[in-house]
């Protein structure tokens, strides 16, 4: 018998619990590519921007481009499962970009 009452708090922090124990149960080198995705989705979301804004030096065409990554980074998810993981640090990283220039 469980020490937690059914709730529906318990139910969605059980729910929780099975979606993360399901994407990080595998073989190790699938965690690890997950984790190097979300590194690597960080690394080009901090510098993409960055290298955009000196190319066109404009911050609407630098959002607008962001926007267009991340929604062919959707698009792309059906084929290429593993995109999410990408795209997570990808988003991540834009929002503390701006979050660190104060937009």
């Amino acid at each position: 018998m469980s020490s937690i009452q059914r709730t529906r708090l318990a139910g969605l922090q059980n729910a929780w619990g099975a979606g993360i124990r399901q994407s990080w149960s595998g073989p190790w080198w699938r965690r690890s590519a997950s984790l190097l995705l979300l590194l690597f989705g960080f690394f080009i979301g901090s510098n993409l921007p960055v290298y955009i804004l000196d190319a066109v030096e404009l911050r609407t065409y630098t959002a607008f481009y962001a926007l267009i990554a991340c929604e062919l980074m959707v698009l792309g998810r059906r084929r290429l499962p593993w995109l999410d993981n990408l795209r997570l640090g990808f988003v991540y990283a834009v929002v503390l970009e701006a979050f660190k220039v104060g937009s």
